[in-house]
């Protein structure tokens, strides 16, 4: 690999540790996997020497099994390793469990964890090269890329696009990777939600903010709408799901009356007919699925471009 195609970061702990360079080599890398993706034969070499582990200390379908496919279908040989939270309540535990893994000749560890900042945590007390899938209400930097991914696919670009992220803020590892990597790319964000759902520090990242729901989706070219994350939320942030529906779900009337054709994604799991309705979900408008497509060919490119980096 020459200098040009390497990636600035030894880990992918967070979009603010990714350069705008460093962004668009990955999506270009992901558009390269995807065509492989869609071959017959959807396997390729890349990492055949290559040992992961799957690192999960809080519970994943979908991310998990988008990384595993990831992983297999770039060759690399694989260790899933599930804990519960609760059994790992100290940072010496942490560097013991992970200590232990890297003891069978792990390069790479894709790691989950409910405590924010796990990821850099562990990158300064050992060996391997840490990819963030998700630390608390922190990050989750490839949901991110395959969200902006998804964004270019469908509008040839991201630069110059508004993009509105409406729902839980305030608990969202998605909302603020997503923050990041749509700036970083010229993209103009808004927050939408409850004003218990938005964080206080929200405007200092240069965002708008909005309450108003018909504002936001009248202003954007792309809704992400997130989900009301009700397990890390340890007081009532609104009065009812249904209140919070009401004034903030998203339905195909909603959609019909505006005056323009806006992108729907999710970054799921969708709580249908709280957020978003089925038919919203399912409708041409929606991208969601190909968000689901797309996991797996940015998690391919960043394993891949990861790999590059070795010994770096």
């Amino acid at each position: 690999m020459s200098t040009s195609e390497q990636l600035s970061t030894r880990h992918l702990l967070g979009i603010k540790d990714l350069n705008s360079n460093d962004i668009q080599l990955i999506l270009d890398t992901a558009a390269n996997f995807k065509d492989v993706l869609n071959r017959p034969i959807k396997k390729v070499p890349s990492l055949r020497d290559i040992t992961i582990a799957n690192v999960f200390f809080e519970n994943s379908t979908r991310t998990r099994l988008s990384f595993e496919l990831a992983e297999k279908r770039l060759s690399a040989d694989i260790i899933n390793f599930a804990a519960s939270s609760s059994s790992v309540s100290k940072g010496e535990t942490l560097i013991d469990t992970v200590n232990n893994i890297l003891a069978m000749k792990v390069d790479m560890i894709v790691m989950r964890h409910p405590y924010a900042g796990a990821g850099v945590f562990l990158s300064r007390h050992v060996d391997a090269q840490i990819v963030n899938a998700g630390d608390g209400a922190h990050e989750h930097p490839t949901q991110a890329l395959l969200d902006s991914f998804s964004i270019r696919e469908r509008l040839g670009d991201v630069a110059g696009k508004k993009v509105a992220i409406i729902g839980d803020i305030l608990h969202s590892r998605v909302a603020l990777s997503n923050i990041l990597c749509l700036q970083k790319q010229g993209a103009e964000v808004m927050v939408c939600g409850p004003t218990t759902l938005i964080p206080k520090y929200i405007r200092s990242l240069g965002v708008k903010v909005e309450h108003d729901l018909m504002k936001a989706l009248n202003w954007c070219d792309v809704a992400n709408m997130l989900r009301i994350q009700l397990e890390r939320q340890d007081i009532a942030y609104f009065p009812s799901l249904r209140e919070y529906s009401m004034l903030y779900g998203l339905n195909k009337e909603i959609l019909d009356s505006l005056d323009k054709e806006i992108v729907i994604m999710h970054p799921g799991p969708i709580n249908r007919g709280v957020e978003i309705t089925s038919d919203v979900a399912d409708s041409s408008h929606s991208i969601i699925l190909d968000q689901v497509e797309n996991g797996v060919a940015v998690r391919m490119a960043v394993l891949y471009l990861l790999a590059g980096q070795r010994g770096s």
